[in-house]
């Protein structure tokens, strides 16, 4: 991890950027820098402040001084602002950050959001802050030009009031919003999902959980060798679904024995939330344990099956990053004699990456697009 300095409102902030292995890349980017330099020209001693999704801790840590809440889907952001923040001791210590799963309450006075790169979640994320900014509140939105998702402008006509379009920067930009009047109570796209074969209820996600309305066509190449898997385990066996998003290879999973239970982990909270969901509409819930974690807990223990479909980017970032840690958390906890089922795009090699941390790695179906391996120890 390398440290870069970020200059704003008269102060230096040190920032690392955790989590991607031999990376350059900095831990803020020029929409940081637009929403903090408007941020700041804002700001009243007695207003009531809230981030949110923001990535590293620039945000949170920039604005510090004003005592921000923050409010973030990704797990990541706990370890990434207790690094930061400790390299900038100076600053008051930022609280821990809320998730989707506890949501703060509002109402704020100023509300500083990052623009998510999904259409769907900005819709939701824009009908929340209608219910939490103050009467006179101002809402500023930014992000990287080429990540905004396609009808952004459509999708904040259609939920706030837009006071300003700021010019673009360092291709970055800033939308000043006010309060509009369109609410999440009774949208109808808060969850969407589809009927899976095998399971008792539809399964449902949220707006920022990948795939969330249809079976992603690499989940689909694992699936058939899910309830097999089951099957075969011992009784009392314990099954993860690491990466879950909706949960379907958990659930399947759960559909297939009735003697099990399921973990289910996932970065994103809305992701979890998603799951309990799913649990909840299909009986399963008191046979299931969520984590809203970055990977896994170093606590809980060893699993006789792993499932995964490890997502390929994060935020603008592709690559296998993500599926080589997730591959080690996994090897990790994996007991003896157990096995992992994941599935990757052919492209990215896992069978070669695999090999870093199992000992024995085999192909058990293809597709064009797709390949799935059975890894153990």
């Amino acid at each position: 991890m390398t440290t870069d300095v970020l200059e704003i409102a008269g102060q230096s902030l040190a920032l690392k950027r955790p989590g991607i292995e031999a990376s350059k890349l900095r831990a803020w980017d020029a929409a940081d820098e637009l929403l903090l330099d408007e941020a700041v020209k804002r700001l009243d001693p007695e207003n009531r402040v809230l981030v949110i999704d923001d990535a590293f801790g620039a945000l949170t840590l920039g604005l510090a001084d004003c005592f921000p809440v923050s409010v973030v889907d990704s797990a990541t952001l706990n370890h990434s602002l207790k690094v930061n923040a400790r390299l900038n001791s100076a600053l008051p210590t930022p609280s821990e950050p809320n998730s989707w799963l506890n949501p703060p309450v509002g109402p704020f006075d100023l509300i500083v959001m990052r623009i998510p790169r999904q259409a769907e979640y900005l819709a939701w994320l824009l009908r929340w802050v209608n219910g939490q900014l103050a009467e006179n509140g101002c809402l500023l939105a930014g992000g990287m030009i080429k990540h905004l998702p396609e009808r952004s402008v459509d999708v904040f006509s259609a939920a706030v009031s837009t006071e300003a379009v700021l010019p673009a920067r360092k291709k970055a930009r800033v939308v000043v919003c006010r309060r509009g009047s369109e609410t999440l109570e009774n949208w109808p796209s808060t969850w969407k999902g589809y009927e899976q074969e095998g399971l008792p209820a539809r399964v449902e996600a949220m707006p920022a959980v990948f795939s969330r309305d249809r079976l992603d066509i690499g989940t689909r190449e694992l699936l058939p060798l899910v309830r097999p898997a089951v099957r075969a385990l011992e009784p009392d066996a314990r099954v993860l679904d690491l990466a879950c998003g909706n949960g379907v290879l958990g659930l399947t999973a759960l559909a297939g024995r009735a003697d099990i239970a399921v973990e289910f982990s996932d970065v994103s909270s809305q992701a979890i939330a998603s799951v309990r969901h799913n649990l909840k509409r299909s009986g399963y819930l008191e046979r299931a344990h969520l984590h809203h974690s970055d990977g896994l807990p170093s606590d809980c223990g060893e699993y006789q099956l792993i499932l995964l479909n490890p997502p390929f980017h994060e935020g603008g970032v592709v690559g296998d990053h993500i599926a080589l840690r997730l591959f080690k958390d996994a090897a990790g906890h994996l007991a003896e004699g157990g096995r992992v089922l994941m599935v990757g795009n052919r492209h990215l090699g896992y069978h070669r990456t695999l090999k870093r941390y199992f000992r024995t790695v085999e192909q058990r179906a293809a597709s064009p697009r797709f390949v799935v391996f059975e890894a153990s120890l």
